[in-house]
Parts: structure tokens; C-alpha cells; sequence
């Protein structure tokens, strides 16, 4: 089976983004969204979450730069379970409005975490 590591979906009225069955056992245990880098947004499961980005934020608390990088993915972050029957996720307007998303979302694999743009 090959893998996934690129989709596109529409979002629907409740702003809700349908994993793709494919991907469903990635975020099986969650997903934490939070502002990129530039205008788009981060998807990771949560156990990528917890493994890997936390204990990378927690870094001395007088690094400026660890400061500035918890501040960029803690501001509006979400946490959010899929729901069961379809996989569904809901993202938070501000969060689309950071990212410029309307209604069409492109979402890129980027290693263990997903880019979410604008089409």
C-alpha cells in the first residue's frame, strides 16, 4: 500500500477537515494543530506532539529563542480527538484566518507533522 503523504479536502460548514481513512490510525490517539512557521498550520498526532515538540519547547527558560518558538505554537493551539465514524476534525477560525484557509486545504506530510495551506 503506498503511503500518504499529501491530500486536499474541502471543509465543510462546521469547519470540520476529514482525515483520510489512510491516516486515521496516525491520529487515532489525537491531534494538536497549531500556527507554522509561515502563513499555514501544523497538524501532528499527539503522541508527536508529546515525544517529540514538548520536550523541545522546554529547552532553558532563558534561550529567547525556545521563548519565541513556545509562544508561535502555543498561541491558539488546539487539541482535538477525530471523531469515529468519519474522521472528522475541527478547526478553530482563528487559526484558519492565521493560515488564510476558507475552504479548500491542501495538507502536506513535513517528516512526523502535516502542513495544512490554503489551495
Amino acid at each position: 500500500m503506498a503511503t500518504v503523504d499529501y491530500f486536499e479536502r474541502k471543509l465543510d460548514d462546521k469547519r470540520r477537515l476529514t482525515i483520510p481513512a489512510e491516516l486515521r490510525a496516525e491520529f487515532s490517539g489525537g491531534v494538536v494543530i497549531t500556527k507554522g512557521f509561515g502563513d499555514y498550520l501544523h497538524m501532528y498526532p499527539q503522541i508527536v506532539w508529546d515525544n517529540d515538540v514538548e520536550p523541545a519547547l522546554s529547552g532553558s527558560i532563558l534561550d529567547e529563542r525556545i521563548a519565541d518558538l513556545n509562544v508561535q505554537f502555543r498561541e491558539g493551539k488546539v487539541q482535538v480527538q477525530p471523531d469515529e465514524k468519519q474522521g472528522r476534525i475541527t478547526l478553530e477560525q482563528p487559526l484558519l484566518d492565521y493560515a488564510g484557509i476558507e475552504k479548500d486545504v491542501v495538507a502536506i506530510r513535513a517528516g512526523k507533522y502535516w502542513r495544512l495551506k490554503k489551495v
